[in-house]
């Protein structure tokens, strides 16, 4: 199927699918939130402590409590995800935690003290861990090969237009000196929730869904609500098929569908794959780029300076994901990424050396550095990880091991946050610029890991995944590897065999 013909016979999916994404706006809005009031002087003096210097601070252990509380909600959010949607769907799912979230975010509005400020986020991350993963096995599910990349990369997208939202609400409200300096931020975050969730009263299942659940005429009604209908040549009735050969290719090669199942033969080596590559995006130098502000402040720079610093940061992290979507049909997924990993580590090491000057030239050096390392992370590693995420699990534990992958993202990223506060906060390590060395190094690490382990999954099917896994092919070889998922070595043949097989004519008049 080409691009033109995909989006024709697909515009219902392609909606469908964005409405669910759009709640990814949400984390990236609650992770740059964080990072940005972190920088305003009202907020600290409401919530921070009085220091030496006369000033009002964060201090850098409640800062990892506000900040790791989210990720902890998150991975709570992510279990209940893996086991709700498996068992009663994505739209049931995404709706309830929906709901929930336009409760939650009146503890963090109404919150008298740093302490209701930390429930507020472990209650609000919990929400949020479930669109992590509910939205890109949705966007994966519902559309064709050729759209894949775009609608899973889409949520990148969200995830920095939230950021870009949150700057530009705190570049509003920083100047304030009274409570609604950091109200308005938190009370924001209340324009998202409801319009998705009545959007999602009404959105079809995924089709994968039903048939994993025995329920083919539920796959039908839900592909035709996906489709335009108006190409005469495609069929559901074959795409149905596809969907359970698949399906049922997976079950003989790795029967089962729980947790466990995640860590089983060529299983694991899919898992091993999909937590890296999200484990990646914490460990190349991002927590930086999400403390651009206060990052920026620290340099030296006028808290006004950072702010609007940050948000022309951003701003390019949008036009870099919409460069991704061009870059990814021509060099494929793992080249991009690698490429990105790589070229972040120079970047990192760069900003390294600049906080060895002392000039006034050099910390402006450091915000066009960082702006740079948005962009190129936004047109690489950011969005690209959800696209690879979505296509190297199976279809029948994809919503387990998506699971487990942003489990392990969230895990890392509690660790990454301490590091980074400690290393940023002029009460504790002080690091200050020079903090961008030791995410360098771990930069590096990954883009090794990347060169031997992380395969190209570009113009496959999700059959012809399996048989790659299945036949143990290198990392550096699925790009080249040639298969047939319908002419194997297994026991299934293709749909239209089957149909030849059951013609009329090859029975006898019994």
């Amino acid at each position: 199927m080409t691009l033109a013909r995909g989006l024709r016979l697909y515009p219902k999916a392609i909606a469908w699918s964005v409405l669910l994404s759009s709640a990814l706006v949400m984390e990236g809005y609650d992770l740059a939130l964080l990072g940005s009031l972190y920088a305003s002087p009202a907020f600290n003096k409401k919530f921070g402590s009085l220091t030496v210097s006369g000033s009002y601070k964060i201090p850098a252990s409640w800062q990892s409590a506000l900040s790791n509380g989210a990720r902890a909600g998150e991975v709570i959010g992510l279990l209940i995800n893996g086991v709700a949607s498996d068992r009663w769907g994505y739209r049931k799912t995404m709706v309830a935690a929906l709901t929930a979230m336009v409760a939650f975010i009146f503890v963090l509005f109404f919150a008298p003290n740093v302490e209701t400020l930390v429930v507020g986020e472990v209650l609000c991350g919990s929400g949020l861990g479930i669109f992590q993963t509910l939205a890109v096995t949705y966007a994966s599910e519902v559309c064709p090969v050729v759209l894949r990349p775009y609608l899973t990369t889409y949520i990148n997208m969200c995830w920095v237009f939230g950021q870009f939202v949150a700057s530009g609400v705190n570049r509003g409200a920083v100047q304030r000196h009274d409570q609604w300096a950091y109200k308005i931020p938190f009370a924001v975050q209340w324009a998202w929730p409801l319009p998705i969730l009545i959007g999602c009263l009404f959105a079809p299942e995924s089709p994968w869904w039903h048939v994993r659940h025995g329920d083919s005429e539920g796959a039908r009604r839900a592909l035709k609500r996906l489709t335009s209908g108006n190409d005469p040549d495609f069929s559901i009735d074959d795409t149905i098929s596809m969907i359970e050969h698949t399906n049922e290719l997976e079950k003989e090669l790795s029967a089962g569908t729980s947790y466990r199942d995640c860590f089983k033969g060529i299983d694991l080596r899919r898992t091993e794959i999909v937590c890296g590559v999200w484990i990646v995006q914490t460990l190349c130098g991002t927590n930086i780029m999400g403390y651009s502000s206060y990052f920026l402040v620290q340099a030296g720079l006028p808290t006004v300076h950072s702010f609007d610093l940050s948000m022309g940061q951003l701003g390019l992290g949008l036009l870099g994901t919409l460069g991704s979507w061009f870059l990814m049909p021509h060099f494929g997924r793992r080249t991009l990424h690698f490429t990105g990993v790589s070229i972040l580590c120079i970047i990192m090491f760069i900003v390294g050396c600049l906080g060895f000057s002392h000039a006034s030239s050099s910390k402006w050096a450091v915000g066009a550095m960082l702006i740079v390392f948005t962009f190129v992370y936004d047109f690489t590693v950011g969005p690209v990880s959800y696209s690879l995420v979505s296509e190297m699990s199976s279809t029948r534990l994809k919503s387990k091991t998506v699971v487990l992958a942003r489990c392990c993202y969230n895990i890392s990223n509690i660790v990454v946050n301490v590091l980074t506060n400690y290393q940023l906060s002029s009460s504790s390590w002080n690091w200050g610029v020079r903090a961008a060395y030791f995410w360098a190094g771990t930069a590096f690490i990954c883009a090794v890991w990347e060169y031997f382990r992380l395969p190209e999954p570009k113009g496959r099917t999700y059959s012809e995944l399996d048989m790659l896994f299945e036949q143990r092919v290198s990392a550096r070889k699925f790009k080249s590897t040639k298969v047939d998922p319908f002419n194997g070595d297994h026991q299934y043949a293709h749909p239209s065999e089957i149909m030849e097989d059951m013609s009329l004519d090859k029975f006898d008049n019994k």
